[in-house]
Protein backbone atom coordinates (compact mmCIF):
# COMPACT_ATOMS: atom_id res chain seq x y z
CA UNK A 1 0.00 0.00 0.00
CA UNK A 2 1.37 3.20 -1.17
CA UNK A 3 1.87 6.15 1.73
CA UNK A 4 -1.47 8.08 1.85
CA UNK A 5 -1.41 11.70 -0.07
CA UNK A 6 -1.44 14.88 1.82
CA UNK A 7 -4.39 16.80 2.91
CA UNK A 8 -3.59 19.40 0.01
CA UNK A 9 -3.01 16.39 -2.80
CA UNK A 10 -6.69 15.32 -1.17
CA UNK A 11 -8.37 18.72 -2.00
CA UNK A 12 -6.76 18.83 -5.71
CA UNK A 13 -7.87 15.84 -6.79
CA UNK A 14 -11.15 16.03 -4.98
CA UNK A 15 -11.56 19.26 -6.76
CA UNK A 16 -10.61 17.60 -10.19
CA UNK A 17 -12.95 14.30 -9.50
CA UNK A 18 -9.89 12.48 -9.47
CA UNK A 19 -10.84 11.04 -5.61
CA UNK A 20 -13.93 9.67 -4.48
CA UNK A 21 -14.58 11.08 -0.82
CA UNK A 22 -16.17 7.82 0.35
CA UNK A 23 -14.01 5.47 -0.87
CA UNK A 24 -11.25 7.79 0.69
CA UNK A 25 -12.25 7.38 3.89
CA UNK A 26 -12.48 4.38 3.73
CA UNK A 27 -9.43 3.77 2.87
CA UNK A 28 -8.30 5.48 6.06
CA UNK A 29 -10.84 3.90 8.22
CA UNK A 30 -8.94 0.39 6.76
CA UNK A 31 -5.55 1.31 7.55
CA UNK A 32 -6.48 2.44 11.42
CA UNK A 33 -7.62 -1.05 11.35
CA UNK A 34 -4.85 -2.66 10.18
CA UNK A 35 -2.23 -0.48 11.87
CA UNK A 36 -3.77 1.17 15.42
CA UNK A 37 -3.16 -1.66 17.62
CA UNK A 38 0.57 -1.30 17.68
CA UNK A 39 0.37 2.14 18.09
CA UNK A 40 -2.58 3.16 20.24
CA UNK A 41 -3.11 6.71 18.44
CA UNK A 42 -7.08 6.37 18.93
CA UNK A 43 -9.04 5.81 21.73
CA UNK A 44 -11.91 6.05 19.51
CA UNK A 45 -12.72 5.35 15.89
CA UNK A 46 -15.99 7.21 14.87
CA UNK A 47 -16.83 5.01 11.43
CA UNK A 48 -20.45 5.66 11.41
CA UNK A 49 -20.15 9.50 11.67
CA UNK A 50 -17.30 9.80 9.08
CA UNK A 51 -18.72 7.86 6.36
CA UNK A 52 -21.90 10.10 7.41
CA UNK A 53 -19.98 13.32 6.48
CA UNK A 54 -17.81 11.38 3.99
CA UNK A 55 -21.41 10.75 1.32
CA UNK A 56 -22.79 14.41 2.64
CA UNK A 57 -24.14 15.96 -0.80
CA UNK A 58 -21.98 18.97 -1.74
CA UNK A 59 -22.71 22.82 -1.40
CA UNK A 60 -22.20 25.42 -3.93
CA UNK A 61 -19.95 24.84 -7.13
CA UNK A 62 -16.44 24.78 -5.65
CA UNK A 63 -14.83 22.46 -3.69
CA UNK A 64 -14.59 23.94 0.22
CA UNK A 65 -11.53 24.28 1.42
CA UNK A 66 -10.59 20.74 3.21
CA UNK A 67 -12.86 18.76 1.10
CA UNK A 68 -12.46 15.01 1.92
CA UNK A 69 -9.73 14.82 4.17
CA UNK A 70 -9.79 12.79 7.07
CA UNK A 71 -8.37 14.58 10.22
CA UNK A 72 -8.19 12.91 14.07
CA UNK A 73 -8.97 14.73 16.97
CA UNK A 74 -7.47 15.18 19.90
CA UNK A 75 -9.38 13.45 22.95
CA UNK A 76 -9.79 16.75 25.06
CA UNK A 77 -11.46 18.69 22.17
CA UNK A 78 -15.31 17.90 22.38
CA UNK A 79 -17.35 16.47 19.92
CA UNK A 80 -20.68 15.16 19.40
CA UNK A 81 -19.09 12.15 17.88
CA UNK A 82 -17.33 9.66 19.97
CA UNK A 83 -16.62 10.28 23.87
CA UNK A 84 -14.63 13.28 25.15
CA UNK A 85 -12.52 11.33 27.56
CA UNK A 86 -9.02 13.53 27.98
CA UNK A 87 -7.02 10.25 28.78
CA UNK A 88 -8.87 10.08 32.00
CA UNK A 89 -11.14 7.68 33.76
CA UNK A 90 -13.17 9.94 35.66
CA UNK A 91 -14.51 11.01 31.87
CA UNK A 92 -14.53 7.41 30.85
CA UNK A 93 -18.35 7.72 29.49
CA UNK A 94 -18.43 11.18 29.18
CA UNK A 95 -20.09 12.43 25.08
CA UNK A 96 -20.23 16.09 24.98
CA UNK A 97 -23.40 17.38 23.42
CA UNK A 98 -21.35 19.68 21.57
CA UNK A 99 -18.65 19.97 19.07
CA UNK A 100 -15.58 22.33 19.95
CA UNK A 101 -15.54 25.28 17.31
CA UNK A 102 -12.55 23.88 15.39
CA UNK A 103 -14.07 20.78 14.93
CA UNK A 104 -17.60 22.75 13.71
CA UNK A 105 -15.14 24.99 11.41
CA UNK A 106 -12.92 21.83 10.32
CA UNK A 107 -16.49 20.13 9.24
CA UNK A 108 -17.62 23.02 7.83
CA UNK A 109 -14.62 23.15 5.36
CA UNK A 110 -15.54 19.80 4.35
CA UNK A 111 -12.79 18.19 6.36
CA UNK A 112 -13.83 14.25 7.89
CA UNK A 113 -12.84 13.57 11.32
CA UNK A 114 -12.54 9.84 11.66
CA UNK A 115 -11.78 9.66 15.94
CA UNK A 116 -10.29 10.86 18.74
CA UNK A 117 -6.98 10.28 19.22
CA UNK A 118 -4.90 9.05 22.41
CA UNK A 119 -3.11 11.63 25.01
CA UNK A 120 -1.75 12.05 28.24
CA UNK A 121 -4.44 12.41 31.02
CA UNK A 122 -5.76 15.81 30.65
CA UNK A 123 -3.30 16.73 28.51
CA UNK A 124 -0.70 16.59 31.54
CA UNK A 125 2.51 14.65 30.38
CA UNK A 126 5.30 14.93 27.59
CA UNK A 127 6.07 11.20 26.84
CA UNK A 128 2.09 9.64 26.16
CA UNK A 129 2.71 7.45 29.09
CA UNK A 130 -0.24 9.13 31.55
CA UNK A 131 -3.20 7.98 29.06
CA UNK A 132 -5.55 6.03 31.74
CA UNK A 133 -6.14 3.64 28.72
CA UNK A 134 -3.11 2.67 26.79
CA UNK A 135 0.17 4.01 26.10
CA UNK A 136 0.91 5.58 22.59
CA UNK A 137 3.76 3.92 20.57
CA UNK A 138 6.11 5.86 18.44
CA UNK A 139 5.92 4.56 14.71
CA UNK A 140 9.76 5.01 14.19
CA UNK A 141 10.04 2.17 17.07
CA UNK A 142 7.18 0.56 19.42
CA UNK A 143 10.02 1.11 22.25
CA UNK A 144 10.16 4.41 22.32
CA UNK A 145 7.44 6.95 23.57
CA UNK A 146 5.29 8.79 21.08
CA UNK A 147 5.98 12.45 23.09
CA UNK A 148 2.87 14.02 24.80
CA UNK A 149 0.53 15.40 25.70
CA UNK A 150 -0.75 15.02 22.07
CA UNK A 151 0.84 11.51 21.38
CA UNK A 152 -2.00 10.59 19.53
CA UNK A 153 -2.41 12.78 17.08
CA UNK A 154 1.52 12.50 16.46
CA UNK A 155 1.54 8.93 15.92
CA UNK A 156 -1.11 9.06 14.03
CA UNK A 157 -0.03 11.84 11.47
CA UNK A 158 3.42 10.24 11.29
CA UNK A 159 2.41 6.73 10.73
CA UNK A 160 0.13 7.68 8.12
CA UNK A 161 -3.15 6.98 9.08
CA UNK A 162 -4.46 10.29 8.64
CA UNK A 163 -2.94 13.32 6.89
CA UNK A 164 -3.57 15.92 9.58
CA UNK A 165 -4.98 15.89 13.76
CA UNK A 166 -5.86 18.44 16.34
CA UNK A 167 -3.51 18.68 19.34
CA UNK A 168 -4.04 21.46 22.15
CA UNK A 169 -0.10 22.36 23.29
CA UNK A 170 0.04 23.84 27.08
CA UNK A 171 3.61 24.16 27.47
CA UNK A 172 4.80 21.54 23.71
CA UNK A 173 2.03 19.51 23.85
CA UNK A 174 2.03 19.53 20.01
CA UNK A 175 5.60 20.47 19.41
CA UNK A 176 7.32 17.84 21.53
CA UNK A 177 5.02 15.17 20.02
CA UNK A 178 6.00 16.25 16.55
CA UNK A 179 9.37 16.14 17.58
CA UNK A 180 9.58 12.87 18.90
CA UNK A 181 7.22 11.34 15.77
CA UNK A 182 8.88 13.07 13.50
CA UNK A 183 5.70 15.42 11.85
CA UNK A 184 4.94 18.97 11.83
CA UNK A 185 3.71 20.71 14.98
CA UNK A 186 2.29 23.87 14.88
CA UNK A 187 0.80 25.59 18.13
CA UNK A 188 -0.90 29.21 16.99
CA UNK A 189 -0.50 32.71 18.61
CA UNK A 190 -2.80 32.57 22.08
CA UNK A 191 -6.31 34.02 21.01
CA UNK A 192 -5.84 32.86 17.10
CA UNK A 193 -7.84 29.61 17.36
CA UNK A 194 -10.55 29.60 19.56
CA UNK A 195 -10.76 27.18 22.51
CA UNK A 196 -13.95 26.56 23.25
CA UNK A 197 -14.71 23.24 23.55
CA UNK A 198 -10.94 22.61 24.30
CA UNK A 199 -11.29 20.87 28.27
CA UNK A 200 -9.65 23.28 30.70
CA UNK A 201 -5.98 22.37 32.26
CA UNK A 202 -3.88 25.38 31.93
CA UNK A 203 -6.50 28.26 30.61
CA UNK A 204 -4.42 31.23 29.59
CA UNK A 205 -1.33 28.85 28.19
CA UNK A 206 -3.36 26.02 26.15
CA UNK A 207 -4.14 26.68 22.30
CA UNK A 208 -5.65 24.30 19.71
CA UNK A 209 -3.30 23.47 16.74
CA UNK A 210 -2.46 21.32 14.07
CA UNK A 211 -0.29 18.16 13.33
CA UNK A 212 0.53 17.91 9.89
CA UNK A 213 3.18 16.04 7.53
CA UNK A 214 4.63 19.15 5.79
CA UNK A 215 4.10 22.99 6.44
CA UNK A 216 1.36 23.05 3.77
CA UNK A 217 -1.01 21.69 5.25
CA UNK A 218 -0.83 23.00 8.85
CA UNK A 219 -1.39 26.23 6.85
CA UNK A 220 -4.55 24.87 5.10
CA UNK A 221 -6.18 23.56 8.80
CA UNK A 222 -4.81 26.56 10.28
CA UNK A 223 -6.80 28.94 7.56
CA UNK A 224 -9.67 26.91 8.39
CA UNK A 225 -9.82 27.02 12.25
CA UNK A 226 -8.58 30.55 12.79
CA UNK A 227 -10.32 34.10 13.80
CA UNK A 228 -12.57 34.83 16.47
CA UNK A 229 -15.51 33.45 18.23
CA UNK A 230 -18.24 34.58 20.50
CA UNK A 231 -18.62 31.72 22.78
CA UNK A 232 -14.79 32.08 23.73
CA UNK A 233 -13.85 35.74 25.55
CA UNK A 234 -9.88 34.61 24.68
CA UNK A 235 -9.91 34.54 21.05
CA UNK A 236 -8.87 37.84 19.61
CA UNK A 237 -10.84 39.67 16.76
CA UNK A 238 -7.43 40.14 14.79
CA UNK A 239 -7.30 39.94 10.78
CA UNK A 240 -6.63 36.45 9.68
CA UNK A 241 -4.01 36.01 6.61
CA UNK A 242 -4.49 33.42 4.14
CA UNK A 243 -1.84 31.28 5.38
CA UNK A 244 -1.85 28.98 2.39
CA UNK A 245 -0.74 31.69 0.06
CA UNK A 246 2.06 32.99 2.19
CA UNK A 247 3.48 29.49 2.23
CA UNK A 248 2.76 28.78 -1.46
CA UNK A 249 5.13 32.65 -1.03
CA UNK A 250 7.85 31.34 0.38
CA UNK A 251 10.51 32.32 -1.65
CA UNK A 252 14.12 33.35 -0.73
CA UNK A 253 13.97 36.49 0.65
CA UNK A 254 15.23 38.91 -1.58
CA UNK A 255 18.17 41.34 -1.24
CA UNK A 256 16.53 44.61 0.37
CA UNK A 257 14.02 42.67 2.87
CA UNK A 258 16.37 39.70 3.98
CA UNK A 259 14.54 36.91 6.73
CA UNK A 260 16.44 37.52 9.83
CA UNK A 261 16.20 34.60 11.96
CA UNK A 262 17.69 34.52 15.56
CA UNK A 263 19.23 32.35 17.25
CA UNK A 264 19.90 31.91 21.21
CA UNK A 265 23.51 31.05 21.85
CA UNK A 266 22.73 29.67 25.30
CA UNK A 267 20.09 26.89 23.96
CA UNK A 268 22.88 25.81 21.28
CA UNK A 269 25.85 25.80 24.43
CA UNK A 270 23.23 24.08 26.63
CA UNK A 271 23.01 19.85 27.13
CA UNK A 272 21.47 19.52 23.67
CA UNK A 273 21.66 15.83 22.32
CA UNK A 274 24.79 15.90 19.82
CA UNK A 275 23.14 14.67 16.76
CA UNK A 276 20.04 17.79 17.67
CA UNK A 277 22.32 20.42 17.70
CA UNK A 278 24.27 18.79 14.03
CA UNK A 279 20.67 19.25 12.93
CA UNK A 280 20.07 23.19 14.59
CA UNK A 281 23.56 23.92 12.82
CA UNK A 282 22.66 22.58 9.62
CA UNK A 283 19.32 24.17 9.34
CA UNK A 284 21.50 27.63 10.36
CA UNK A 285 23.64 26.75 7.21
CA UNK A 286 20.42 26.11 4.86
CA UNK A 287 18.70 29.51 5.88
CA UNK A 288 21.88 31.50 5.63
CA UNK A 289 22.25 29.41 2.15
CA UNK A 290 18.84 30.54 1.02
CA UNK A 291 19.83 34.40 1.60
CA UNK A 292 18.65 34.79 5.67
CA UNK A 293 20.32 36.65 8.07
CA UNK A 294 21.71 34.61 11.06
CA UNK A 295 21.41 36.77 14.11
CA UNK A 296 22.44 36.26 17.83
CA UNK A 297 19.86 37.32 20.43
CA UNK A 298 19.43 36.87 24.44
CA UNK A 299 16.54 35.52 26.34
CA UNK A 300 18.22 36.31 29.99
CA UNK A 301 15.19 35.36 32.28
CA UNK A 302 14.52 31.89 29.75
CA UNK A 303 15.97 29.81 33.01
CA UNK A 304 13.43 30.52 34.83
CA UNK A 305 10.91 29.08 32.20
CA UNK A 306 10.69 25.12 33.82
CA UNK A 307 10.20 26.60 37.18
CA UNK A 308 7.56 29.42 35.77
CA UNK A 309 5.55 27.49 33.52
CA UNK A 310 5.11 24.00 36.11
CA UNK A 311 4.19 26.75 39.13
CA UNK A 312 1.31 28.41 36.71
CA UNK A 313 -0.16 25.34 34.87
CA UNK A 314 -0.34 23.73 38.10
CA UNK A 315 -2.52 26.22 39.85
CA UNK A 316 -4.49 26.44 36.73
CA UNK A 317 -5.20 22.87 37.28
CA UNK A 318 -6.23 23.08 40.64
CA UNK A 319 -8.69 25.46 39.78
CA UNK A 320 -9.98 24.16 36.41
CA UNK A 321 -9.98 20.44 37.63
CA UNK A 322 -12.22 21.00 41.05
CA UNK A 323 -15.13 20.20 39.05
CA UNK A 324 -14.33 16.15 39.14
CA UNK A 325 -15.81 15.62 42.44
CA UNK A 326 -18.04 13.28 42.34
CA UNK A 327 -20.41 15.58 42.66
CA UNK A 328 -20.75 17.66 39.54
CA UNK A 329 -18.54 16.12 36.88
CA UNK A 330 -16.69 12.91 36.48
CA UNK A 331 -16.09 9.51 38.26
CA UNK A 332 -18.16 8.90 41.56
CA UNK A 333 -17.49 6.64 44.46
CA UNK A 334 -20.62 4.53 44.24
CA UNK A 335 -19.98 4.19 48.20
CA UNK A 336 -19.47 7.22 50.20
CA UNK A 337 -19.87 7.84 53.67
CA UNK A 338 -19.49 11.26 53.86
CA UNK A 339 -18.89 14.03 51.49
CA UNK A 340 -15.50 14.79 52.32
CA UNK A 341 -15.11 11.04 51.51
CA UNK A 342 -17.30 11.12 48.43
CA UNK A 343 -14.66 13.92 47.06
CA UNK A 344 -11.18 12.27 48.47
CA UNK A 345 -12.39 9.16 46.86
CA UNK A 346 -13.55 10.24 43.56
CA UNK A 347 -10.68 11.52 42.87
CA UNK A 348 -8.42 9.54 43.86
CA UNK A 349 -9.94 6.55 41.96
CA UNK A 350 -10.87 8.73 38.70
CA UNK A 351 -7.78 11.10 38.50
CA UNK A 352 -4.12 9.31 37.35
CA UNK A 353 -1.09 9.87 39.57
CA UNK A 354 0.57 12.96 37.53
CA UNK A 355 -2.85 14.44 37.86
CA UNK A 356 -2.98 14.03 41.00
CA UNK A 357 0.60 15.46 41.64
CA UNK A 358 -0.06 18.53 39.36
CA UNK A 359 -2.96 19.76 41.31
CA UNK A 360 -1.26 19.58 44.66
CA UNK A 361 1.40 21.57 43.70
CA UNK A 362 -0.74 23.79 42.14
CA UNK A 363 -2.64 24.18 45.82
CA UNK A 364 -0.20 24.69 47.41
CA UNK A 365 1.50 27.30 45.32
CA UNK A 366 -2.24 28.96 45.17
CA UNK A 367 -2.89 28.50 49.14
CA UNK A 368 -2.74 31.41 51.89
CA UNK A 369 0.55 32.45 52.91
CA UNK A 370 2.26 30.96 49.76
CA UNK A 371 0.02 33.02 46.90
CA UNK A 372 2.91 35.52 46.94
CA UNK A 373 5.71 33.24 47.51
CA UNK A 374 4.94 31.18 44.58
CA UNK A 375 1.84 32.13 42.16
CA UNK A 376 2.75 35.67 42.54
CA UNK A 377 6.09 35.87 41.90
CA UNK A 378 5.91 33.25 38.90
CA UNK A 379 2.88 35.65 37.19
CA UNK A 380 6.04 38.52 37.58
CA UNK A 381 8.79 36.49 35.83
CA UNK A 382 5.99 35.40 33.20
CA UNK A 383 5.64 39.14 32.32
CA UNK A 384 9.83 39.11 32.17
CA UNK A 385 10.16 36.01 29.79
CA UNK A 386 7.28 38.16 27.26
CA UNK A 387 9.15 41.30 27.33
CA UNK A 388 12.45 38.61 26.66
CA UNK A 389 10.74 37.56 23.66
CA UNK A 390 9.73 41.10 22.33
CA UNK A 391 12.78 42.73 22.30
CA UNK A 392 14.34 39.45 20.80
CA UNK A 393 12.08 40.40 17.84
CA UNK A 394 13.15 43.52 17.31
CA UNK A 395 16.28 42.55 15.67
CA UNK A 396 14.96 39.44 13.87
CA UNK A 397 11.71 37.72 12.27
CA UNK A 398 11.85 34.38 13.50
CA UNK A 399 13.62 32.61 16.18
CA UNK A 400 15.46 29.15 15.32
CA UNK A 401 16.53 26.57 18.05
CA UNK A 402 15.67 23.21 19.10
CA UNK A 403 12.69 21.47 19.78
CA UNK A 404 13.38 19.20 22.53
CA UNK A 405 16.70 18.61 23.99
CA UNK A 406 17.42 15.40 22.14
CA UNK A 407 14.92 12.19 20.21
CA UNK A 408 12.44 10.11 22.28
CA UNK A 409 13.68 8.09 24.87
CA UNK A 410 12.35 4.73 25.97
CA UNK A 411 9.34 3.62 27.67
CA UNK A 412 10.02 3.89 31.07
CA UNK A 413 13.09 5.84 31.22
CA UNK A 414 12.19 8.74 33.06
CA UNK A 415 8.64 8.32 34.60
CA UNK A 416 9.96 7.58 38.10
CA UNK A 417 11.74 11.56 37.69
CA UNK A 418 8.64 13.79 37.42
CA UNK A 419 11.40 16.39 37.29
CA UNK A 420 13.93 15.02 34.37
CA UNK A 421 10.47 14.40 32.25
CA UNK A 422 9.22 18.09 33.19
CA UNK A 423 12.59 18.98 31.32
CA UNK A 424 11.59 17.57 28.26
CA UNK A 425 9.47 21.09 27.45
CA UNK A 426 12.60 23.16 28.42
CA UNK A 427 12.44 24.39 24.44
CA UNK A 428 9.01 24.58 24.15
CA UNK A 429 7.33 26.63 27.59
CA UNK A 430 8.38 30.00 26.58
CA UNK A 431 5.99 30.07 23.56
CA UNK A 432 3.11 29.27 26.06
CA UNK A 433 4.25 31.63 28.70
CA UNK A 434 4.26 34.97 26.44
CA UNK A 435 1.33 33.53 24.07
CA UNK A 436 3.74 33.37 20.49
CA UNK A 437 3.27 31.11 17.47
CA UNK A 438 5.67 28.39 17.62
CA UNK A 439 6.00 25.03 14.66
CA UNK A 440 8.22 22.47 14.90
CA UNK A 441 9.85 21.14 11.91
CA UNK A 442 11.58 17.42 11.10
CA UNK A 443 15.16 17.74 10.45
CA UNK A 444 16.55 14.39 10.05
CA UNK A 445 16.75 11.17 11.40
CA UNK A 446 19.34 10.00 14.20
CA UNK A 447 22.12 6.95 13.53
CA UNK A 448 19.59 4.79 15.85
CA UNK A 449 16.84 5.96 12.82
CA UNK A 450 14.49 8.28 15.07
CA UNK A 451 13.34 11.81 14.24
CA UNK A 452 15.57 15.20 15.42
CA UNK A 453 13.58 18.23 15.16
CA UNK A 454 14.35 22.41 14.90
CA UNK A 455 11.59 24.66 16.24
CA UNK A 456 10.84 27.63 14.43
CA UNK A 457 9.00 30.73 16.61
CA UNK A 458 7.40 34.15 15.46
CA UNK A 459 6.06 37.28 16.86
CA UNK A 460 2.58 37.50 18.36
CA UNK A 461 -0.21 36.80 15.33
CA UNK A 462 3.29 36.26 13.20
CA UNK A 463 2.10 33.02 12.03
CA UNK A 464 2.58 33.85 8.44
CA UNK A 465 5.98 34.91 8.37
CA UNK A 466 7.06 32.04 10.66
CA UNK A 467 5.70 29.37 8.64
CA UNK A 468 6.87 31.05 5.23
CA UNK A 469 10.19 30.52 7.01
CA UNK A 470 9.05 26.65 7.79
CA UNK A 471 8.22 26.26 4.00
CA UNK A 472 11.76 28.09 3.02
CA UNK A 473 13.33 24.96 5.61
CA UNK A 474 11.33 22.46 4.66
CA UNK A 475 11.60 23.17 0.63
CA UNK A 476 15.94 22.93 0.80
CA UNK A 477 15.29 19.65 3.62
CA UNK A 478 12.68 17.56 1.62
CA UNK A 479 11.56 15.83 4.49
CA UNK A 480 7.93 14.69 3.82
CA UNK A 481 9.14 11.70 1.49
CA UNK A 482 10.52 10.38 4.49
CA UNK A 483 8.13 7.98 6.61
CA UNK A 484 8.33 5.65 8.99
CA UNK A 485 7.73 2.03 7.96
CA UNK A 486 4.36 1.51 9.07
CA UNK A 487 3.19 4.47 6.51
CA UNK A 488 4.23 2.37 3.48
CA UNK A 489 2.80 -0.91 4.77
Amino acid sequence: MAPPPTACQIVAEVATGARDVPASVELTLQRIREHDQELGAFLDVTEEHARELANRPPVGAAPPLLAGVPIAVKDNICTRAGRTTCGSKTLADYVSPYDATAVRRLEASGAVPVGKTNLDEFGMGSSGEFSAWHPTRNPWNRDHVAGGSSSGSAAAVAAGLVPIALGSDTGGSIRVPASFCGCVGLKPTYGRVSRYGLVAYGSSLEQIGVLAGCVKDAALVLDAISGPDPQDATSVAEPVPNYLAAVRDAAPPGAQHPLRVGIVRAQLDSDLHPETRAAIENAINIFRASGATIVEVDLPHARFGIATYYLLVSAEAASNLARYDGVHFGFRDPAPITLAALNRQSRTQGLGPEVQRRILLGTFALSAGYHDAYYDRAARVRRLIRQDYERAFQNCDTLLGPTTAGPAFRFGQRTADPLTMYLTDTFTIGANLAGLPAIALPAGLTRAGLPLSIQLMGPTFGEAGMLRAARMFERQFDWPARRPPLAGA
